[in-house]
């Protein structure tokens, strides 16, 4: 077992659900354990395969993906990437509805 990659891994997604889960708020926890799953798996693969600099490539490359909807496209669409806000335009963006 490559503990260390497991390790960074789940780390990355425990402070992420701690400053953006609200987020995924109406995210089913089946598709948020998958997700992690998945992660923890091609982090995996791609150090066993790779070695760890592959991982740390790997790791360096997925910070992208987020801090381009975060930074860009949400602010771009008239939604604060850091809180979300405003929610009614956040959720239309999800295609959720809003609860209450």
């Amino acid at each position: 077992m490559m503990w260390y990659e497991v390790a960074i891994t789940s780390l990355i997604f425990a402070v992420g659900n701690i400053l953006f889960g609200h987020f995924e708020e109406q995210t089913p926890k089946w598709r948020k354990l998958l997700k992690l799953v998945f992660f923890i798996s091609i982090s995996i693969l791609i150090s066993y395969f790779f070695g760890r600099k592959g991982f740390h490539i790997f790791l360096g490359i997925s910070m992208i993906f987020p801090l381009v909807i975060h930074l860009w496209w949400l602010p771009k669409k008239g939604i604060n990437g850091w809180t979300g806000e405003p929610k009614d335009k956040y959720y239309e963006l999800r295609g959720w509805k809003k609860k209450g």
